[in-house]
């Protein structure tokens, strides 16, 4: 059932606490997620993204419960990945004319999943907007790889939501939706991890986006993520950190990753973690045997990498093995 995010903005989405990996066998996830989908009623009724295809006939159910599915004005399709797009095809067979509104590259990503090319797509860029009354619009913003190259995100005006699509989301299942609701702990250690296991090849372009966004001067009282929570609580508190980490982020802390046969490879990753704990007492140490642990786990914090110019001092004899980390 939908559930209200502000004044005419509903949250229709799944919250599928039984969701164990994601991406394949790629991403596991230990919290289970969502798939954010979001209702406009306005002048103009307005449907964005839709969930993942196992969940789709729920989805539907959900949505003619609350409204008249002719009633929706138009579709935005943030994203075309199945994940925001599987129930886009049974909820066109009942709506085939219904405007969808995506990126140029959002309608190859459909058209060549669904083979729907008759779909009346209508093509946006970043500055291009559509009404919806009373007073309010809706503005998109191409987020090209963040993390596909169809992505894009959409701000409401008059209630000040940004609908972020897969940036500053979390695969992290959380009923009551909001940032402040959430365990705090887990929230910040899975949005981390979604950054550093997705969204950290692109660092250098969404360095470059937060920026831009920055420099619209939108001001932002929602953001309304694709998967897991959204921020309502100091919103711009996830984009400062995407924009920490997109920068070389580094924490004082090694961590040793190794696979062994024999357990002497073992024996040698034991050994580094105790000399880099003699050498240098304040830096995190962290040791995982690949064969065993779930890599997106290593690979968060992997990305907590200690600074690459930092060479571990202290007491140790001349002829002692210096460490020194790389990036």
């Amino acid at each position: 059932m939908k559930k209200l995010i502000k004044n005419n903005v509903y949250w229709l989405g799944k919250i599928d606490w039984e969701l164990d990996k994601f991406h394949g066998d790629d991403y596991i996830i230990q919290h289970g997620s969502s798939q954010n989908s979001y209702l406009i009623k306005e002048e103009k009724t307005v449907l964005i993204d839709t969930v993942w295809r196992p969940h789709s006939t729920e989805f539907l159910d959900n949505l003619e419960s609350e409204i008249d599915l002719k009633d929706i004005d138009f579709i935005i399709a943030n994203h075309g990945e199945v994940d925001h797009s599987g129930a886009l095809p049974q909820l066109m067979e009942k709506i085939p004319n219904t405007p969808i509104y995506c990126t140029e590259f959002g309608v190859k990503s459909l058209v060549g999943q669904y083979h729907h090319p008759e779909w009346n797509f209508r093509v946006v860029k970043t500055g291009d907007s559509v009404d919806i009354g009373n007073g309010k619009k809706l503005i998109f913003i191409e987020m090209k790889m963040m993390h596909w190259p169809d992505s894009m995100a959409t701000y409401m005006t008059g209630d000040n939501i940004l609908f972020s699509n897969d940036a500053f989301g979390q695969h992290f299942a959380v009923e009551e939706l909001f940032n402040d609701k959430a365990d705090q702990c887990l929230l910040w250690n899975e949005a981390m991890k979604y950054y550093a296991n997705i969204l950290n090849p692109f660092s250098p372009l969404i360095k470059k986006k937060i920026e831009e966004i920055r420099s619209l001067n939108l001001p932002i009282d929602i953001i309304a993520t694709s998967h897991g929570a959204s921020w309502r609580d100091n919103p711009m508190q996830i984009v400062d950190k995407y924009y920490e980490w997109s920068q070389n982020y580094q924490e004082d802390q090694i961590t040793i990753a190794y696979d062994t046969m024999w357990d002497g490879t073992k024996h040698l990753a034991h050994r580094i973690a105790q000399e880099v704990a003699k050498i240098s007492p304040t830096t995190k140490v962290k040791v995982f045997n690949i064969s065993v642990t779930d890599k997106t786990e290593v690979m968060t914090e992997v990305f907590k990498r200690t600074p690459h110019k930092r060479k571990l001092q202290g007491n140790r004899p001349r002829n002692q093995m210096q460490l020194e980390p790389k990036s």
